[in-house]
C-alpha cells in the first residue's frame, strides 16, 4: 500500500481547520495542523507536506511572509486560502509563489478537486535529478531549454530549474506552439480551466515569474503581444 500524500493546514480558526482535516482525511491524505506561521514553519522541515493550504491572516507571521519563507527553499505546492477576495491579494500570493487561490468561504469539495489536481501534477516529478535524466515522454526542446511535461522538470543550460506546477505548464503549452500566440483568457482557460475566469492578471503574474527564471536568450522569448497576450518566440 503506498504512503499517504501529506497535506499541513495552516489556519488559526481551530474550527475551520479541524474541518478541512476531517474532509482531507475521508479522501486519504495526511493531515496536520498549524494554528500559527511561525508553528507552519517549525512543522514544515519535520513533517515534510506535499501540499500546504495556507491561510493569510496570521497571528503574528502572516501567511504571505510564510509563502515568501517557504519558497526560499522549497517549492512544495501552496494554496492559499483567505476571506479577501480582492484582486491585489490574489496577485501578491501568486507573486510570492502560491501555485493557487481560494477565497472563503469555499465549497469543501471544489477545496479536494483542486488538491487533487495540483497533487496529480507533483507527483510525476522524478525522484532523480531531472539533469541525469534522458529526455522521454511528452517535451519539447530548444537552444538550451528543455521543458518535460512527463516529469515536470524544467532545464536551462543543463541545470534544473525549480518551477511550480502552474508555471511549468503555462511554459510547456506555449512552447509547444512556437510563435502562436494566446490570448489571456484563452492561456486561462487551458491551464487554470475554472480556477481563475476573469481574473488575467494571473497571466500576467506567471510569465514574468517564468521571465524571471529563465531570463534572456538569443534564440527564444517570452514575448508580449500588445493589446492581446502572449507567445513562445522563436527568433530566426
Amino acid at each position: 500500500m503506498s504512503e499517504k500524500q501529506k497535506i499541513l493546514i495552516v489556519d488559526d480558526d481551530e474550527n475551520i481547520a479541524e474541518l478541512i482535516s476531517l474532509y482531507l482525511t475521508k479522501e486519504f491524505y495526511a493531515a496536520r495542523v498549524a494554528h500559527t506561521g511561525e508553528e507552519a514553519l517549525e512543522l514544515f522541515p519535520v513533517f515534510r507536506p506535499d501540499l500546504i493550504l495556507l491561510d493569510l491572516m496570521l497571528p503574528g507571521i502572516d501567511g504571505y511572509e510564510v509563502c515568501r519563507e517557504l519558497r526560499r527553499t522549497s517549492q512544495v505546492p501552496i494554496i492559499m486560502l483567505s476571506a479577501k477576495g480582492e484582486v491585489f491579494d490574489k496577485v501578491l500570493g501568486l507573486e510570492l509563489g502560491a501555485d493557487d487561490y481560494m477565497i472563503k468561504p469555499f465549497d469543501s469539495k471544489e477545496l479536494v478537486a483542486r488538491v487533487k489536481a495540483i497533487l496529480r501534477r507533483t507527483s510525476a516529478r522524478p525522484a532523480a535529478a531531472a539533469a541525469d535524466l534522458p529526455q522521454n515522454g511528452k517535451y519539447v526542446e530548444y537552444p538550451d531549454l528543455v521543458v518535460n511535461l512527463t516529469n515536470y522538470s524544467v532545464l536551462l543550460y543543463g541545470h534544473t530549474v525549480d518551477m511550480p506546477p502552474k508555471e511549468l505548464e503555462l511554459l510547456y503549452f506555449l512552447a509547444s506552439s512556437p510563435n502562436q500566440v494566446f490570448t489571456r483568457e484563452q492561456l486561462l482557460d487551458h491551464i487554470w480551466g475554472y480556477e481563475y475566469i476573469g481574473d488575467t492578471r494571473t497571466v500576467d503574474v506567471h510569465i514574468k515569474r517564468l521571465r524571471e527564471k529563465l531570463g534572456d536568450h538569443p534564440s527564444w522569448a517570452l514575448s508580449t503581444v500588445w493589446g492581446i497576450g502572449y507567445k513562445f518566440e522563436v527568433k530566426r
